[in-house]
């Protein structure tokens, strides 16, 4: 991976807007300078146009390896919850090796996509029959080794999973993997923690899975476990969720949350697709994040985000990849806008307002509520990560464009065929659209489904 002292940018975004002829100057990984109006110096590496990198805030890696073998119908109607017993099928057998070739794999896509940080959502822990490893952090060790190998930057988010259900219903079969008592979670976390401590960038956080996998008095026992870190769950993703969660405590599962979990900054609730008008505007008060994952919510006929009041009342959001069933920072954005376009039967939904870019505004709240879910900083901006990653403007498809009409085309026209490098703490870990390790990363993911679906 090569390592540029200085990167130059016919132009670039910054947090305060495009400029022009922008000089970033890198030292150990992060950005020492951002010069304007500066011409390319001898021994700079030259792009076109630079973005800052965007934060992943949702993953569970090992399911890039099922992407597409899902998409039939079974003797009943589909829904999550059919899925969810496919999924748990496809968990059943995988080894460690084989975990940490899919999430090796997804996290080079991520790159290409202009993903240059990945909350991974982590709740494989133990092995196919349900004990722990002889070292606990096992498979959280193949997610460190995944994110070292491609060069992503990594919040590991180790999830607490207790239960199959509200009210401490006992695991299902299916979740032999996962399950861990408060005790144990500590001890992971502990792990986790010295595991990530060598990567550049990267931190850890706590994933109480969601209200119906955890109790009241487990989640308040784990949440000290995150310390300054920020904090994911899973909420409202279901509408069988949501009238299970009512039917328990007399509550939605946000307005649960909301009531009793100190909701703030810090925190992330995954999805939130179902919430009254009411939930809705408390949560965008709150501070907290969305973590919007509208590629998977579509494919899992979850539902719509209410992303219009949402961010009307001012929320913050960042967007995942979730199930991974297809990674693009372009298409995630596009579909959360499509989507909000179909349901009101309007256009340029999100946009925030009259003469505004709606690329432009969904690049910047992704950009902004992805960093604050990882609880670290991000842009084109001194002392941030040197993550950016620039547009290949000799595409056609970017002819007369400039400034937000940039990435309004990247977004709606484009996509990732139109990403050309992509720097990570300042090393270029993408060259023409392909990462530098493909091939080699390409084989063990081939290798491993291969064993898999011979199985």
């Amino acid at each position: 991976m090569q390592n540029p002292s200085h990167v130059h940018f016919e132009s670039a975004l910054l947090p305060e807007g495009w400029a022009r002829d922008v000089r970033v100057g890198i030292v150990d990984g992060s950005i020492a300078s951002v010069e304007r109006g500066v011409a390319v110096q001898s021994g700079d590496e030259s792009a076109s146009v630079g973005l800052p990198g965007i934060a992943n805030v949702h993953s569970h890696a090992f399911q890039r390896g099922m992407a597409g073998l899902t998409e039939y119908r079974g003797p009943n109607a589909d829904s999550f919850w059919t899925w969810r017993e496919l999924m748990y099928r496809f968990v059943g057998r995988l080894t460690p090796d084989d975990a940490e070739a899919f999430a090796a794999q997804a996290y080079m896509e991520m790159l290409e996509a202009g993903f240059t940080r990945v909350g991974e959502f982590h709740y494989l822990h133990h092995d196919p029959s349900g004990r722990p490893y002889a070292d606990l952090a096992e498979m959280a060790a193949r997610v460190v080794a995944a994110a070292e190998q491609s060069g992503i930057a990594l919040t590991l988010l180790p999830v607490f999973y207790a239960h199959s259900g509200f009210g401490g219903k006992a695991p299902s079969e299916g979740q032999r993997r996962f399950i861990c008592g408060v005790d144990q979670y500590g001890r992971l976390m502990e792990s986790s923690r010295k595991l990530v401590a060598p990567l550049a960038h990267s931190t850890v956080g706590i994933a109480p899975h969601s209200l119906r996998a955890v109790t009241p008095d487990e989640l308040s026992a784990v949440q000290p476990l995150a310390g300054d870190g920020p904090v994911h769950i899973h909420a409202a993703e279901q509408i069988r969720e949501v009238e299970d969660c009512v039917a328990w405590s007399g509550m939605r599962p946000v307005e649960w949350l909301l009531n009793h979990a100190g909701i703030d900054r810090r925190w992330c609730l995954v999805h939130a697709t179902h919430m009254t008008e009411a939930e809705t505007a408390r949560f965008a008060a709150s501070g907290a994040v969305a973590g919007l994952c509208p590629i998977t919510e579509g494919n899992l006929g979850d539902g719509v985000s209410p992303a219009t009041g949402f961010l009307g009342g001012g929320g913050t959001f960042g967007i995942g990849t979730d199930s991974n069933v297809l990674i693009s920072v372009a298409q995630e954005l596009r579909q959360l806008e499509y989507t909000q376009r179909l349901r009101d039967r309007m256009r340029n939904v999100l946009a925030g307002g009259p003469n505004r870019s709606t690329g432009r505004t969904l690049f910047d709240a992704a950009l902004n509520g992805g960093a604050q879910s990882m609880g670290l900083r991000a842009g084109i901006e001194v002392g941030a990560p040197a993550d950016m990653f620039s547009l290949a403007t000799g595409n056609a498809i970017f002819a007369g464009r400039a400034g937000d009409q940039l990435l309004d085309t990247f977004i709606f026209a484009g996509g990732d065929r139109c990403i050309d490098r992509v720097w990570r703490a300042g090393r270029r870990v993408v060259t023409g659209g392909r990462h530098v390790h493909r091939e080699s990363t390409e084989a063990r993911y081939r290798a491993s489904l291969a064993r898999l679906l011979q199985t």
